[in-house]
C-alpha cells in the first residue's frame, strides 16, 4: 500500500468557522467538539464576535472569512460550515473561494423541512435574533420571506449571554427561553409543521423543543450530520460489487 499526502490533518472531513468568543458552549452547541461523533476542524475568525455578526452585517468581515476558509481547507478540510446561521449571506463567496462544499447555515434545511410537510403546514424558523433576520438572509437560503419566524430576544438568558459574548450561562434558563420563544411561534401560526433552528448554539435544547411542541424540529446537528454523510459516505460492503442487483 502506498500512502499519499496533501494535507496537514487527516481524518476530520469538515473545518467549522468560529466566531471569536467565550461564552460557554454546552455539549450540543456546534462549537463544542464532543457535540460530534465525527472530528471536526476549527479556526476561529478575527473580530467575528456574536454582537458583529448578528446585529452587524458579517460581510464587512468577509475576507477574514474567506482567509480562516482557505486555511481550514489547506489543513485538511473537505466540506467547510460556520457556527453562526447569520453567515448563510457569506454563502456564494465562501464556496466560490473555497473550491470545497460549503455549508454555511442551519437555514438552509428550510426549503428541504417545507418541501415534507403536506401544504396545509408551514416549516417556522426560531432565530436567536428575529430582529435582525432579514429577508436578505432568507433569500440567501432560498426561503420564503413569508415564513414564521420567532426569536429569543426577549428572553431573559440566552440571547443576553451569547451576544454579549458573557463567561456564564444559566442552562435551566437558556431552556426556558428557547422553549418560551418556540411555544409563541406555535401560537402565533398555529399552522406550524415543523420547526428549524437557526442558531447553533440551540442544539442542546433541540430535544426538549420538540418534546413540548410536539413537532420535528430540525438543527444545526442534523445539518452538519447530514453534510458529513456525503463527505464521508457510510460503507456497507468492503469490495466492489459487480452486480448490486444479485445481493
Amino acid at each position: 500500500m502506498i500512502a499519499t499526502g496533501g494535507k496537514t490533518i487527516y481524518g476530520a472531513k469538515i473545518g467549522m468557522l468560529l466566531l471569536e468568543s467565550r461564552f460557554p458552549r454546552v455539549r450540543g452547541d456546534g462549537g463544542n467538539a464532543r457535540t460530534w461523533p465525527f472530528p471536526m476542524l476549527y479556526e476561529v475568525v478575527p473580530k467575528a464576535t456574536p454582537s458583529r455578526v448578528v446585529r452587524d452585517d458579517p460581510r464587512e468581515l468577509l475576507p477574514e472569512f474567506l482567509a480562516a476558509a482557505r486555511r481550514l481547507v489547506a489543513m485538511g478540510a473537505d466540506g467547510i460550515t460556520t457556527n453562526c446561521g447569520f453567515l448563510v449571506l457569506l454563502q456564494n463567496e465562501l464556496a466560490n473561494a473555497c473550491d470545497v462544499p460549503v455549508a454555511s447555515s442551519s437555514l438552509l434545511q428550510v426549503p428541504w423541512v417545507q418541501s415534507l410537510l403536506p401544504s396545509s403546514k408551514k416549516v417556522g424558523i426560531l432565530t436567536i435574533s428575529e430582529g435582525t433576520l432579514t429577508h436578505a438572509h432568507l433569500r440567501a437560503a432560498g426561503v420564503a420571506e413569508d415564513t414564521p419566524i420567532g426569536g429569543t430576544e426577549h428572553g431573559e438568558e440566552f440571547y443576553r449571554v451569547i451576544i454579549n459574548d458573557e463567561d456564564r450561562l444559566d442552562v435551566p434558563r437558556a431552556a426556558e427561553d428557547i422553549l418560551r420563544a418556540g411555544r409563541a411561534l406555535c401560537e402565533a401560526h398555529p399552522n406550524i409543521g415543523a420547526i428549524v433552528l437557526e442558531c447553533t448554539n440551540m442544539g442542546p435544547y433541540t430535544s426538549h423543543l420538540s418534546a413540548a411542541l410536539g413537532i420535528p424540529v430540525y438543527d444545526f446537528y442534523s445539518f452538519v450530520s447530514w453534510f458529513h454523510t456525503g463527505l464521508s459516505p457510510r460503507r456497507f460492503v468492503s469490495a466492489v460489487i459487480a452486480d448490486p442487483s444479485s445481493t
